[in-house]
């Protein structure tokens, strides 16, 4: 399969937040991301996918749409986008397909973002606004990078931390 020499995806895992969900459209649309995999219980732009699982959507599914709009100002129509429920299946099915997967999340093997070299095409895993991504996900990565802190707080906003991934796969 050929790939555009910059060609990169973004899979969320597990996010709860239909705001950073949304924020994180918007930002991939800036930094040119092809495609972003919502995995888990990470909540979908439509509440289409709602029927997938076997019920009608309520008030509430909608809403959730209406959020991510919010704050995705459109990006969530111009970024393809793909619903799976099992993480670790994509991300093996990526990796089959010559994707190369890439965790942000301080690990014990994970190098500063700023000193990652990133090879395309790759795939870019963000996790759980509270407990990140979890070690079965990180076993499968090819790479693991963090964003330093110098704070007392451990991690970035979700979206934040990926805003600042991006722009560094991207330059």
């Amino acid at each position: 399969m050929a790939f555009d020499k910059k060609q990169w995806s973004v899979l969320l895992t597990n996010i709860r937040s239909a705001h950073n969900v949304g924020s994180i459209f918007r930002t991939a649309d800036g930094a040119g991301v092809s495609k972003i995999y919502l995995c888990g219980y990470t909540p979908t732009p439509t509440s289409s996918s709602k029927l997938v699982w076997g019920h009608a959507p309520t008030p509430s599914d909608r809403n959730i749409g209406k959020d991510i709009a919010k704050t995705a100002l459109g990006a969530e129509t111009f970024v393809h986008w793909e619903k799976h429920k099992q993480t670790t299946r994509l991300i093996k099915k990526l990796k089959h397909e010559g994707i190369r997967i890439v965790a942000l999340e301080q690990t014990p093997t994970s190098i500063l973002y700023a000193k990652f070299k990133p090879r395309f095409p790759l795939c870019l895993i963000v996790g759980n606004e509270v407990s990140g991504i979890p070690k079965s996900i990180l076993a499968l990565a090819d790479d693991h990078i963090e964003i330093p802190m110098h704070g007392s707080k451990e991690s970035l906003n979700v979206s934040v931390a990926f805003g600042i991934a991006a722009y560094h796969i991207t330059s």
